[in-house]
Order: structure tokens, then sequence, then C-alpha cells
């Protein structure tokens, strides 16, 4: 199941996307369906039907974007959660070998095309929770049990 939880940047920008694609997308698509049918026989026409294809998608998403925005729950950064890892925490964490690691932790939404990012989902992000630095971290791993350790735990962007 997925956590209903988001950021208000990640909030944003799936606000801005459904906006995209609601105000300036999908009337350019429907300009090319309407143009592709205006030539004929929509059987064998190409552009329509490429064109109708990517329609339907843009729809799709439109109306995943309108149900999910009404679901999700908007958490802002509370000084309260300083010095703890909590939701939006930007968290560095180091293993016995020294493998570093950066990330923050965000809702399931927002980790798509970013690399630094883990849902609140993921099971790092939940053996992080509440953690302090230097406090050592147990996660369930398909390979068996690894252990980190909390170098940095923020609640700023420092990797933008």
């Amino acid at each position: 199941m997925r956590t209903n939880l988001i950021t208000p940047e990640g909030f944003e920008a799936l606000t801005k996307e459904l906006d995209h694609l609601w105000r300036e997308y999908r009337p350019e698509i429907t300009q090319k369906v309407a143009w592709a049918a205006s030539l004929g026989d929509r059987s064998e026409n190409a552009d329509y039907k490429e064109n109708k294809r990517l329609l339907r998608s843009i729809d799709s998403r439109v109306r995943f974007l309108r149900k999910r925005l009404e679901a999700l729950k908007i958490v802002d950064y509370s000084p309260v959660q300083e010095g703890k890892v909590f939701f939006g925490a930007w968290v560095e964490i180091e293993n016995e070998l020294g493998d570093v690691k950066k990330f923050r932790i965000v809702g399931p939404d927002e980790i798509y095309e970013r690399k630094d990012y883990i849902s609140i989902d993921a099971p790092m992000a939940r053996a992080l929770v509440k953690k302090e630095v230097d406090d050592e971290v147990t996660v369930m791993t398909p390979d068996g049990e690894k252990i980190w350790y909390i170098n940095d735990i923020s609640y700023q962007n420092s990797s933008k």
C-alpha cells in the first residue's frame, strides 16, 4: 500500500504537471487529432491513430493526478523534527565498508526521476524513522541484513 504523504515541493510538481497536461499538452494533441481526422480515412491514418493513443494516455494521467492530489496529505517541516529522521529529512548513512549514501525520504509519488530520493515506504526509510545521528540501523535486504550508521540528518536541501 502506498503512503499518502507528500512534501510541499512534490505536491507543487504534481500540480504543475496536471496543469501542463490539461491546459497545454492536451489541447495541442486534440488539435492534431482534429487535423488528422479531417484528412479522411482514419483506418490507415497513422497520425490520427498515434495522436488518439497519446490523447488516451494524457487523459488517463490527468484522471490519476486529479484523484491522487485529492488523496495526498502535505507534510511540512516542523522544528520539532530536528535531530531525528522523519518524513522530508535528508539523511547521510555509511556502512562498515565506508560506502556513503545521501538521500531524502519523501512520498512514493516523488521518487521518479530522482536518484537521491527514497520512498517513506522503502525498507531503508522505515528502518531510519525516529533514529538520530550516530545510531546504528539494521535493514533487511534480499541479500540479508545490512548495517548502516547515520552520519547526518538535515531538513534543508543541500544537494540541489
